[in-house]
């Protein structure tokens, strides 16, 4: 076919500077399909109807400049592998020299070798090549238009689920968007997208048991076609679909009103987790979405949920299945967690069996055989993942295929791809090797910690640096819209969320770990660090100085473990309680009574707690730090004016006078104990609990003996 014409950027002279490196250049000398098709995937990118997180691709090609020749080269710039359409940037697109990469198809040696293409993607990149080319390349690189879309609308997804997906495709369309029927993504793909865009009447395709891949001269035109073709498909199904596509609803499973509904979740949550973290330890999301809560009380449930998700995209995060939790609602707890080990036992021998009837030799490892999602009627959807973003992620994958399935089932019969189909793609080496790819876990992932006295001082050192070293944080405040400002600080809810606590209070508490449980899914790490203090001789202290600073010290950390306690134990997962003491527990300060002898009693709780702890794996220690002045929020509420009259020294001098009096003479900051609590927390001590660590720059007289 004749050449097409393209936008022709303007060469630069011979001997221009060299460029910048494709990874990071500006964004203004970017060409201008280039700047399309970023535009154009952020816009496909940031609609749930059209994309999920990571999901899709989109590519565009322009003719640039080659500084090695000289020369116009004709590239292909599309999504790399992993990248998400929303937030895509330059750094996330492959840079592909077309002409090369078409020309591997004189290397390819057919379908049971096309795995092989992808390790011949790097010898086509342009320059540093950007970001891995992913395994859809083909499919965007083969297609002789300027612009292509491939995308998993749920509207779209559904007919190609459909039993009958391919005649309704027909019926929809008439032939203006094609169907091909279900093919693993890879070279044969790409030929077969060569071959339909070149058919000027055929403007995309349905991917039977996959998505939908759309083409067009401009950015324009592809995105509108994209757009018209889930348009549409979603009116079908709007408009041909039966009522109740999922049966009628079953009274046995309606939902709990809202706050039973949480309340129970907060209760299985942590015994869910457990069975979701057998193999690796997990972070964990709840939704409770309405279309969640009508899936799970609809009669077809159980038939639906045994067919297991949808496409690629969906299987990867999801499993091939769900594990659905068959207890009445209102079941006593006693008797779901005596199913819940049942189902869970009968699940882990199903995905075993399904990985053995379908690997080989040459199969990766067995990755886990746990579920990703639990499905508990009358309550709502429990994700997990190894961290929070993909649990989360993992459940909105989920809701998307409940979509597909009510789609597919309201205008024919849901049908996705085959178990062996499944397999090839979740146990695929080419996912194997992206997963390769991915960092190393941080020390501290996929543990929840909850700092009390979370938003200033050493509460607030200690939850940056956890999150910094990879944990979830629950910032427990007395003061909720700090504790909110510090979770936004950190990274919002897919890191920390701020929960309102009065330590004092047991309802207050008991409620402060359900937040955190709904949250996150469980708590490993309690870091008991709320405080306050009144200095006083014995007899300048009221009773109501004593009793204020026992109910926040000892009391506060007594109520936390003990609410915390019934969570570690469910999720038998071991877990550390930090009580954060003082060296005023070993060495007391004059005029101090209250708060030196609160601190002791924090210090002998540790010994306690520990002995009692063991037994479930749970670590309990202290660090007994000096004087924390410098963010402070004790010492700038009117304790560091009491003690600096108590010393004789100027308040703004009372950190230094601290520290003369020490081995080291160094002042205690707060990151000196959050760095403590993080040596205690992230494998370094595996086996070290009763112990009480002074973090004081060396107060003799505060030496343990």
């Amino acid at each position: 076919m004749p050449a097409k014409k393209r936008t022709a950027v303007k060469k630069r002279p011979a001997k221009a500077a060299a460029p910048t490196a494709p990874s990071a250049p500006a964004v203004p000398d970017l060409p201008q399909g280039v700047l399309d098709l970023i535009a154009r995937s952020n816009r496909l990118g940031s609609d749930p109807t059209i994309t999920n997180y990571g999901g899709g691709n989109t590519s565009a090609k322009v003719r640039q400049l080659n500084p090695a020749t000289g020369t116009e080269v004709e590239l292909l710039y599309v999504k790399g592998s992993g990248g998400d359409l929303g937030t895509l940037t330059y750094a996330g697109l492959a840079a592909i020299e077309r002409d090369r990469l078409v020309a591997l198809d004189a290397q390819y040696r057919g379908v049971d070798h096309e795995d092989e293409m992808v390790g011949l993607f790097p010898f086509c990149s342009f320059g540093a090549g950007g970001a891995t080319p992913s395994i859809d390349t083909p499919m965007h690189g083969l297609v002789d238009l300027d612009h292509v879309d491939h995308l998993h609308p749920d509207a779209v997804i559904a007919l190609a689920c459909s039993a009958d997906g391919e005649k309704l495709v027909q019926k929809i369309w008439g032939g203006a968007v094609a169907w091909v029927p279900w093919k693993r993504p890879g070279w044969e793909l790409g030929k077969t997208m060569r071959e339909l865009s070149a058919n000027p009447d055929v403007i995309g395709a349905v991917l039977g048991g996959h998505g939908l891949t759309a083409w067009g001269r401009t950015s324009a035109e592809v995105e509108r076609r994209s757009k018209k073709i889930i348009r549409e498909a979603q009116q079908y199904l709007d408009s041909a679909s039966k009522p109740d596509p999922f049966g009628a609803l079953v009274k046995s499973r309606t939902p709990l009103p809202e706050a039973g509904r949480r309340a129970r979740a907060a209760q299985l949550f942590p015994h869910l987790r457990a069975v979701a973290s057998a193999d690796r330890r997990m972070v964990g999301h709840f939704t409770d979405s309405p279309v969640v809560l009508d899936f799970l009380s609809r009669r077809k449930l159980d038939k639906l949920v045994a067919l297991g998700t949808s496409c690629p995209d969906h299987f990867l995060r999801t499993k091939v299945r769900p594990l659905l939790l068959d207890t009445p609602v209102g079941a006593p707890l006693e008797k779901v967690q005596a199913r819940l080990a049942e189902l869970h036992a009968e699940y882990r021998v199903e995905y075993q069996a399904y990985y053995d009837r379908h690997a080989t030799a040459s199969t990766p490892a067995l990755r886990g055989a746990d579920p990703a999602i639990i499905l508990v009627p009358g309550v709502g959807m429990f994700s997990f993942g190894a961290d929070k973003q993909t649990a989360r992620v993992a459940g909105e994958f989920y809701v998307n295929a409940i979509n597909v399935m009510r789609g597919a089932q309201g205008v024919s019969r849901y049908a996705p791809v085959s178990e062996a189909d499944k397999f090839s793609v979740e146990y695929w080496q080419l996912e194997e090797d992206k997963l390769a790819r991915r960092p190393k876990p941080k020390a501290l992932a996929g543990k929840v910690a909850l700092v009390t006295g979370g938003a200033s001082g050493i509460g607030l050192a200690t939850a940056e640096l956890f999150a910094q070293h990879g944990a979830c944080v629950v910032i427990a405040d007395l003061d909720a819209a700090k504790a909110a400002t510090v979770a936004a600080d950190l990274g919002g809810p897919d890191k920390a969320v701020g929960v309102a606590m009065d330590v004092s209070d047991p309802d207050a508490v008991t409620a402060g770990l359900a937040e955190a449980v709904l949250a996150f899914g469980g708590v490993d790490i309690v870091i008991n660090n709320a405080g306050i203090t009144r200095a006083g001789s014995l007899a300048d202290t009221s009773l109501r100085d004593w009793d204020l600073q026992y109910s926040i010290m000892p009391r506060g950390s007594f109520l936390v473990a003990r609410a915390a306690e019934p969570v570690l134990r469910a999720q038998k997962l071991g877990g550390d309680i930090i009580n954060v003491c003082s060296k005023n527990a070993v060495f007391a300060g004059p005029n101090n009574i209250a708060y030196s002898s609160a601190k002791a009693a924090q210090a002998h709780m540790v010994r306690l707690l520990a002995a009692e702890l063991g037994d479930i794996g749970v670590r309990v220690n202290g660090i007994n730090p000096d004087g924390v002045v410098r963010g402070s929020g004790i010492f700038a509420g009117g304790w560091g004016a009491s003690r600096a009259k108590t010393y004789g020294v100027a308040e703004d001098d009372l950190g230094k006078y601290y520290a003369q009096r020490t081995v080291l003479k160094e002042e205690v900051l707060p990151e000196h104990i959050a760095k403590a609590a993080l040596a205690l927390t992230d494998g370094s001590l595996p086996i070290t609990t009763g112990l009480l660590i002074p973090v004081d720059s060396g107060v003799t007289q505060a030496f343990l003996r």
